[in-house]
């Protein structure tokens, strides 16, 4: 529901609704727009089972027939990251940036507040940006660092990790001095963004290092 959560729209750039993402591992994919025949769901939805199971994600809840799910209550947010979650979901990411600064003040040692500070700052670097527009300008100049940091950040956003870090991990190999600094610190903060035991991080983590030695 986009009109009751405007910063879903801004996070996952949504121009039309419906829209549907699924989610692996806690990082969304794009799937389609619009209503699909059930076929083609089912499709979609068999590929992304496909997609879990190669990253890991295997488990299923298991519902005895004519038995109702159990309700599950979600765990409680500690008051900062609450805070942060209703900034992002009234799309103040402002806010919600502040709010992970100040966990992490008070514990540096708050992983999950250095994740969600990541992922506020990717939303906040695509917020407002034309893909398309910023697709053509990479494509025309591979080696423009700040179309090519954009994109990349799109592509997370779209579910193409991959895609992001391939990207970036060539594009360490084609540059140098402040340039290549530039885009190895905007790769390991896309590392946090996604999560440091995913398995695409664990491999593109391996590729920077033979990309900067």
């Amino acid at each position: 529901d986009v009109d009751a959560n405007p910063g879903l729209r801004q996070a996952f750039q949504v121009e039309s609704v419906p829209t549907s993402y699924g989610l692996i591992a806690g990082q969304p994919v794009g799937l389609f727009a619009g209503a699909q025949p059930a076929e083609q769901v089912r499709a979609v939805v068999d590929q992304l089972l496909a997609a879990a199971a190669q990253s890991g994600v295997t488990g299923r809840a298991e519902v005895a027939a004519g038995a109702e799910a159990p309700e599950q209550v979600e765990p409680e947010l500690p008051p900062l990251h609450q805070e942060a979650f209703d900034a992002i979901e009234r799309g103040d990411l402002e806010a919600a940036s502040q709010a992970y600064q100040r966990a992490l003040r008070e514990n540096p040692a708050d992983a999950e507040a250095k994740v969600g500070l990541a992922q506020v700052g990717l939303m906040r670097r695509a917020e407002g940006a034309d893909p398309n527009a910023a697709r053509r300008a990479a494509a025309a100049d591979p080696l423009d660092v700040d179309a090519a940091l954009l994109v990349a950040d799109l592509d997370v956003l779209d579910g193409r990790v991959e895609d992001a870090f391939d990207r970036l991990v060539d594009l360490v190999r084609r540059t140098a001095g402040e340039e290549r600094n530039a885009v190895r610190g905007h790769l390991v903060e896309l590392f946090d963004v996604v999560g440091g035991q995913d398995e695409r991080v664990v491999k593109a983590r391996r590729s920077l290092m033979s990309a900067l030695f």
